[in-house]
């Protein structure tokens, strides 16, 4: 059943060695000041350029996009240099990857973006949410979110065209694609989620209206570097970061729906990964894969078993998985030869250097 995970497939102009993603995971290892990516980051990806795909760590548009400390960016000169670093050893290990283009919205705190008021889709202030700032000390010192103010036509106009040139500086950073992060309570997903927006213009109300800024965002990008580059994920029933809708399957299939119009060439869906959360409803798969002609990604809580078998019953083309990626550098192989899985050590996620980053090694058979 296995050997699903093992079938190569093109996307777009790119062949995939397997349909095994190694999806998008904040590490906060970008070197300081400037946000770069840099040496470590690019041996990192480069030990796991065995994936089919790696989508790369959240990358922020903007200054105003970053939602925590040390995360990357790819809006400056020096930040594009960073990344062609990763880029480039990647591709030398013979992997593909893609950006992950990001901007937080109202999940930040001003200590994070020049001290600012965060903006979002409404001034509506993320209940229970904290982000890590840099506070002076070598670990994530974390705060209460603030306020945000709603944006205005001309922001998100603004905003639009920093989508734009993130998607071009991630081309000449050597990306072979990008995913738009449209999902997990950020920016995008404030917009089309019903209790993140209460706008009352073109951008609120209705489900097309609230779908609005998310297909501006993506036909800017397309129009930049092609349809056939640009992927996007989205979060339908995740509740992280305080955005919930009130009709996720409809709201949802019909994002699947205009996202086929536009013709991007995935659709990374997160599933609710945490242990005791909700199923996915049963008729939320389907319906997506009769809305959406391309390749569609599943990511959370998925083993080598489940993900075989969401490809061979046609639900999904690709499958991420997150977290064991971290702890297993070489996991397609694992994968193959039904090897152990080494766990992550939760302390080194965010922050700090090599260790918890680097220092996971691959399986050694006796």
């Amino acid at each position: 059943m296995k050997d699903a995970l093992f079938q190569p497939m093109r996307l777009g102009k790119v062949t995939l060695k397997n349909r095994i993603v190694m999806p998008p995971m904040t590490r906060s290892r970008a070197s300081q000041s400037g946000n770069v990516a840099n040496d470590m980051m690019a041996k990192y990806y480069a030990q796991r350029a065995d994936a089919g795909l790696i989508v790369a760590e959240g990358t922020q548009i903007s200054e105003m996009g970053q939602g925590y400390a040390w995360t990357p960016g790819i809006y400056t000169q020096e930040q594009i240099a960073g990344w062609k670093k990763v880029t480039d050893a990647v591709h030398d290990k013979g992997g593909v990857i893609y950006a992950q283009l990001w901007h937080v919205g109202r999940v930040t705190h001003p200590a994070n973006i020049g001290g600012q008021q965060p903006i979002s889709s409404s001034a509506l202030k993320a209940e229970n949410v904290k982000v890590f700032i840099d506070d002076g000390s070598n670990a994530p010192g974390f705060v209460d979110v603030v306020e945000p103010r709603e944006m205005t036509k001309a922001d998100i106009q603004h905003v639009i065209g920093e989508y734009r040139q993130a998607a071009l500086n991630a081309i000449e950073a050597g990306f072979d694609g990008i995913e738009l992060h449209a999902a997990n309570g950020y920016l995008v997903n404030q917009f089309i989620d019903s209790e993140a927006n209460n706008r009352t213009d073109e951008y609120g109300g209705s489900v097309e209206n609230r779908l609005r800024f998310l297909g501006e965002v993506v036909e800017a990008m397309t129009d930049a570097i092609g349809a056939d580059r640009v992927g996007v994920r989205l979060a339908p029933f995740t509740s992280l970061n305080g955005t919930v809708d009130k009709t996720p399957v409809e709201t949802y299939t019909a994002a699947a729906a205009l996202l086929n119009k536009l013709n991007v060439v995935y659709l990374h869906i997160a599933e609710v990964d945490w242990d005791d959360a909700p199923e996915t409803p049963a008729e939320f798969k389907p319906a997506v894969r009769e809305a959406y002609n391309g390749t569609i990604i599943y990511a959370g809580r998925y083993n080598a078993e489940k993900g075989a078998e969401a490809i061979a019953d046609g639900i999904a083309d690709m499958i991420g998985f997150g977290r064991p990626f971290i702890s297993n550098p070489d996991l397609p192989n694992r994968i193959m030869n039904d090897y152990p899985l080494a766990t992550h050590d939760p302390d080194t996620l965010f922050g700090g250097a090599e260790k918890g980053l680097l220092d996971y090694p691959v399986y050694q058979a006796s």
